[in-house]
């Protein structure tokens, strides 16, 4: 008896902190920190996302993903057939959306990245998509399993934005004052 009441004891614990980790609605950054949420409120191709030379996830569908990071200039890219960069100069404490929508490709589907204030059409979309649904969360082992196989593809890529891609495209950018305000996302 003793051990099963110790068992509902952890069973509940691990339950009760699983549910906190993985929880859904907007979540504050950690102190020094800032975040950064990738969502998609229409039904899209499978997309992997980057951070600049690092490979940080994949989904699909109606769906979203929380990147925390330092504040100041970052690059974020998602490939499909093409390939889609934001560039970032964060601020510490501050929350940022990007709305991934699927366009028309070659031969699939294409992606495109817009960084979106309150004001934006398609925010409340995302709002509540946030608040309804946890985000998608990738294992640390699958994410450094997909970095090691992609590493010739990352440098690759890397090397077009900086030849030729950073001048010649005009990819959005994320500026300190398109956060989104806490009274908004609560």
């Amino acid at each position: 008896m003793k051990t099963l009441k110790i068992l509902s004891i952890i069973v509940i614990g691990m339950l009760t902190l699983g549910s906190s980790l993985f929880a859904q609605g907007f979540k504050p950054p950690a102190e020094g920190k800032a975040v950064i949420y990738f969502v998609t409120v229409k039904r899209t191709a499978n997309y992997e996302y980057f951070h600049k030379d690092k490979y940080i996830g994949v989904f699909k569908g109606k769906n979203y993903m929380r990147i925390e990071c330092d504040p100041g200039e970052h690059l974020f890219w998602v490939s499909a057939e093409n390939k889609y960069f934001v560039t970032t100069d964060l601020r510490e404490g501050d929350t940022y959306i990007v709305i991934v929508t699927s366009k028309m490709g070659m031969w699939s589907a294409g992606v495109k990245a817009t960084p979106i204030t309150e004001e934006h059409e398609l925010f409340e979309k995302a709002q509540a998509l946030i608040n309804e649904e946890a985000p998608v969360v990738i294992s640390e082992s699958k994410i450094e399993q997909r970095n090691s196989e992609l590493v010739e593809f990352i440098d690759n890529i890397m090397n077009h934005y900086e030849d030729e891609w950073k001048e010649k495209k005009d990819f959005p950018h994320i500026s300190p004052d398109m956060a989104i305000p806490l009274d908004a996302i609560k």
